[in-house]
């Protein structure tokens, strides 16, 4: 396409832009005869980013853009190729047109262009259900990825993004958990609106609740996300916040809370479904709870106490203590013949306030046992500190 023809199509475009897009489609001429590939990508990076501009954005892609896609940064060429495929037909057109892109990046020179042009081809086959073709792309671009010293946050965010959206397609919630929190990790998540908040937040606390593999909230409990689950929802009166109690109750091990949220639980599908192991899960935060409570040199347990402070009942205590054992929320052993339970450790955790002024109380008593043994040392030698 020689430069007249460029001329009437940016003014073609021009004449259909919004009244305040048109300075900046003016603008585009000037900065393609004058040469300025960084200064014109960055305009159009503009120009794409405006919702005004949705309509013309695979026609500027393919006529103006392809013309100097080899003089531009490539992450930013991808980027460009992204906003443009919204306006595709249909998943299928927008999967012939990103791989048409991954062919266009996919230079020695322009492996994080390839990387973040390969993960947006996955997210289209995520929602094509192609899951065994997104996880092909998705392991093509970690591989990729492990071989750079460094690379735009862009770039991971969206691998965690469309990995995460991977596990939670094939419910593996403690995949989806880790990469989700990897996610937001790479983000503002005040760039995200105030529903995916809301929703990223909803899928985290539920994947928390019932993976397999997940008995420590405190990554979770500490992110900004959570605050979502409080926010009223816009011309609605759903709340969301009996969600975030729950999982401060499991994290402070309260039964209590537990039985109290009991309704709300049946009202979720996916805790429905899972309560058995809900169940067996506070149990365990129960047990650790009491633990934590106790001062280290009164950590021998028995069957009788331990059934006491988790409601668990006798006959079930010792498989009880044996799965947090296997799980590495405690460590210590277990005498069969006399029931008692020597625990010398117990995983670190979140504290609420509550447990911070439990642990106050046990500081304080801790300082009172050491100023009384000083007291009877100094009372009990004192011959010696007279010689």
């Amino acid at each position: 396409m020689n430069v007249d023809t460029i001329s009437d199509f940016l003014a073609e475009q021009r004449d259909s832009a919004p009244d305040e897009l048109q300075p900046l489609v003016l603008e585009f001429e000037t900065l393609w005869e004058r040469k300025l590939w960084h200064q014109l990508t960055n305009q159009l990076i503009e120009f794409f980013n405006h919702p005004g501009s949705a309509p013309q954005r695979l026609q500027f892609y393919k006529v103006f853009v392809l013309k100097f896609a080899d003089k531009i940064n490539q992450l930013k060429l991808v980027d460009l190729a992204l906003k443009a495929a919204t306006q595709c037909r249909d998943n299928q057109e927008r999967l012939s047109f990103m791989e048409a892109v991954v062919k266009k990046v996919d230079n020695e020179d322009s492996q994080d262009a390839l990387v973040f042009a390969t993960i947006a081809v996955a997210r289209v086959k995520l929602d094509l259900s192609d899951l065994d073709g997104a996880r092909k792309d998705l392991d093509r671009a970690e591989r990729v990825l492990e071989g750079f010293d460094s690379v735009e946050t862009i770039v991971h965010a969206a691998f965690y993004g469309a990995n995460a959206d991977y596990y939670q397609a094939k419910a593996d919630f403690g995949l989806y958990y880790r990469n989700a929190l990897l996610y937001l990790a790479c983000i503002d998540i005040k760039s995200l609106s105030p529903a995916e908040r809301r929703s990223r937040a909803h899928d985290l606390a539920l994947a928390a609740l019932v993976s397999t593999s997940i008995y420590n909230f405190g990554e979770l409990l500490l992110h900004p996300i959570l605050d979502a689950l409080s926010e009223q929802r816009q011309g609605g009166d759903d709340d969301a916040s009996w969600l975030r109690e729950l999982l401060f109750a499991f994290n402070r091990g309260d039964l209590a809370a537990y039985e109290a949220l009991a309704d709300r639980i049946k009202s979720s599908p996916l805790l429905a479904r899972h309560g058995r192991q809900l169940r067996e899960k506070i149990y365990l935060a129960a047990l650790t709870e009491a633990v934590f409570r106790r001062p280290p040199h009164d950590r021998a347990m028995t069957f009788a106490t331990i059934a006491a402070e988790t409601k668990v009942r006798p006959e079930e205590i010792e498989h009880l203590i044996m799965k947090a054992l296997s799980l590495g929320l405690l460590r210590g052993t277990i005498d069969q013949v006399d029931e008692v339970a020597h625990i010398n450790w117990v995983q670190p955790k979140v504290l609420d306030m509550k447990q911070i002024d439990n642990m106050r109380a046990r500081l304080k008593e801790w300082d009172s046992s050491v100023n009384q043994l000083g007291n009877w040392i100094e009372n009990v030698g004192q011959d010696v500190w007279a010689v």
